[in-house]
């Protein structure tokens, strides 16, 4: 595919050379997909911390007959080869909820993997950035895969640990990579971690309590019995809770009922919360056992040779998961600053603690949500890792 040829970046700072021997083309093929799906593992090589997703959960996600996304969104998805061989690959995103919701007219890239080679990068970006420019985009976005519904940001801090379930890990040269071919920081996004060991604050503690009694507040655990039900009211306080924060979309009803089952796999039900007052769910948490550490030793594959050696090695080590993810944490309009954050925080503390689970990380928070940083602090937190979004204009 022929890439447009801009000397500067937003006019500035010259942008690396376009390889002449490097043709990026967009997948079309089964095998194309498969080689999209499975280049991660020439970068992440003799990696430690790399996660890599299982290839079957990979095929469903870009596969339009699978991924509810595809019933309004778009995405092409492009591989860059060299002297045959396979060097980078990258998605555009069109998400026309997105725009509509936040009032914006922008595009996405995602799913970036490449060598470290700016040039390489370059003729990526411009693959997307040109499929994006024909649907009439005005700049673009990312990483985001998709929408910050899923994995979102480039890891920029954080490089000595592995990544969290549904969080993104990258090398630490990527960065370099987007920045040299004209992207700028928009937004980053903080990681935190808690040990289940560490005491809340006596004070934090005293508190929530007196806001539990006074408000009537009363928490309980997801009922699973009830799937279908808690899913729906659990749907209704995320679309109420994070609609005016950054990045936010609101899902479909296919994508968080799809979102649900998956997680139902996960879910240890004690620790996905819902609080209520007078009856009415007003405040809930999720938080999930931190599979990417049973993941690891699948390492991407449930079957070899026809034999379930990755299944097997993935349920043993689920036994041994000792760490979690708390993924959202949020309070309808009418009940914030009232306490709630630091109750459902409180239980899920506790309950963790019992539970066996030595801590894990709360992710994401976006960088200028001083209330909730300020929150997670004061429970003991520590950040722990940062993810970057980068926008160009186009």
């Amino acid at each position: 595919m022929a890439a447009a040829e801009p000397s500067t970046a937003a006019g500035s700072t010259p942008l690396p050379p376009l390889p002449a021997n490097v043709e990026v083309t967009p997948v079309r093929t089964s095998a194309e997909r498969t080689a999209f799906i499975r280049f991660p593992y020439t970068i992440y090589r003799g990696d430690p911390n790399w996660v890599p997703h299982l290839e079957m959960e990979r095929r469903d996600f870009i596969d339009p007959r699978k991924n509810p996304f595809f019933e309004f969104g778009e995405v092409e998805f492009f591989l860059a080869r060299r002297e045959g061989q396979v060097v980078g690959r990258i998605a555009a995103v069109n998400n026309p909820r997105y725009n509509e919701f936040q009032k914006t007219n922008v595009g996405f890239f995602g799913l970036f993997e490449c060598v470290n080679d700016a040039g390489v990068a370059r003729a990526l970006f411009e693959a997307a950035a040109g499929w994006l420019r024909a649907k009439g985009f005005t700049s673009v976005i990312g990483p985001m895969s998709y929408s910050t519904n899923h994995e979102v940001g480039l890891l920029v801090e954080g490089f000595n640990t592995p990544p969290a379930i549904m969080t993104t890990y990258n090398p630490p040269w990527y960065a370099a990579l987007i920045e040299a071919n004209g992207y700028a920081k928009v937004k980053d996004l903080y990681a935190w971690e808690l040990s289940s060991s560490t005491p809340p604050p006596e004070k934090v503690a005293r508190v929530a309590e007196k806001i539990r009694q006074r408000e009537g507040v009363t928490v309980r655990p997801v009922n699973l019995k009830d799937f279908d039900g808690e899913v729906a009211r659990i749907k209704a306080m995320y679309n109420k809770a994070w609609d005016n924060n950054w990045g936010f979309v609101p899902m479909t009803e296919a994508e968080f009922d799809n979102l649900a089952r998956e997680l139902k796999q996960m879910v240890r039900p004690e620790l996905v919360l819902i609080g209520e007052v007078k009856g009415e769910p007003v405040a809930f948490s999720l938080t999930v056992p931190d599979a990417n550490e049973a993941l690891k030793a699948a390492n991407g594959r449930l079957t070899t040779f026809g034999l379930p050696i990755g299944l097997a090695k993935l349920l043993l080590a689920s036994r041994k998961i000792r760490r979690l993810r708390l993924i959202l944490l949020g309070t309808v309009e009418g009940y914030r600053r009232r306490g709630l954050d630091a109750i459902l925080y409180l239980d899920t503390l506790r309950t963790a603690r019992e539970l066996g689970f030595e801590g894990g990380e709360i992710s994401w928070t976006l960088e200028d949500n001083h209330l909730v940083n300020r929150a997670i602090e004061s429970m003991g937190g520590k950040r722990s890792k940062v993810f970057r979004v980068y926008e160009k204009p186009l």
